[in-house]
């Protein structure tokens, strides 16, 4: 580790006010990822260069006559997979010529809701979502634990986080809803357990292969892997519609019905290379 004097200066990258440096992200994923980087690298020391680069490592270079950084890294859960910092000036142009480039090796264009179907496929949190946000969710809720040292003298938040971690009753879990065609489950959509108990909130669900996959905040005792759930779909905004008491229901009437979920390990096991 090394101490750098002086003061840091922090840069809102999202904004205009930041002119050149200013930045764009663009994410190519998946295991056909290098070959399309190679292809638009045309001087063998940038092949070289790219060839090298190691997981959560990043190199500024130029790609394609555009500076950008380019970094393996990426939240879709994928093996391998870079990101493309970038003036957003040069966004569209690197976009298309990936696209371009890429057709051969099966590339395909994807938006933010691709991107949170394979995180959630992976178990990877989203912070606000399954980290920190309205619920306060601690690392450890959210599967994380291992990767806080808490045998370190100090780091910030560490007093907030042993706090918590005593009387720690909930949980992050990955779910599978069981029927296809459904109204589509939302964040903070209410879970019950098969008494009908109420034990926790969806924080994030996608369409993956036409089934829902989604993540919630649960007591941490209806947290193991095959327990059923039902939820909740209540309409936009959380509101329910006034409803007349059960012993009271004519003809006509209307009452909120659950759907029935099963808890999914928390991360997905990884399948197993073929022998060499």
């Amino acid at each position: 580790n090394k101490e750098v004097e002086g003061k840091a200066l922090l840069k809102n990258l999202k904004s205009s006010s930041s002119g050149k440096d200013q930045k764009a992200d663009l994410a190519l994923q998946g295991p056909n990822s290098p070959a399309i980087l190679q292809k638009l690298a045309k001087e063998p020391e940038l092949k070289r260069k790219l060839a090298r680069i190691t997981k959560n490592e990043f190199i500024e270079t130029e790609l394609a006559g555009i500076e950008m950084i380019i970094s393996r890294s990426g939240y879709t859960g994928e093996t391998i997979g870079y990101e493309l910092y970038l003036h957003p000036e040069n966004a569209t142009f690197i976009w298309d010529l990936l696209l371009k480039e890429g057709k051969e090796f099966g590339i395909k264009p994807a938006g933010l809701g691709a991107r949170d179907s394979t995180r959630l496929e992976a178990g990877l949190p989203l912070y606000g979502h399954e980290l920190a946000g309205k619920h306060g969710i601690t690392p450890t809720e959210a599967g994380y634990g291992a990767f806080v040292k808490l045998h370190k003298p100090y780091f910030i938040g560490k007093k907030r986080l042993l706090e918590r971690q005593a009387p720690r009753k909930m949980e992050v879990i990955r779910f599978k809803m069981k029927s296809k065609g459904i109204r589509m489950v939302k964040s903070e959509d209410p879970i019950v357990d098969e008494r009908g108990q109420y034990i926790g909130r969806v924080t994030s669900c996608a369409l993956v292969e036409g089934i829902q996959l989604g993540m919630a905040y649960v007591d941490k005792n209806f947290a193991e892997e095959g327990r059923k759930i039902s939820i909740f779909m209540l309409a936009r905004g959380g509101k329910i519609s006034p409803e007349a008491p059960k012993d009271k229901l004519t003809r006509g009437d209307k009452v909120l019905l659950h759907q029935e979920a099963v808890v999914l390990s928390r991360f997905p096991e990884e399948k197993s290379k073929p022998a060499a």
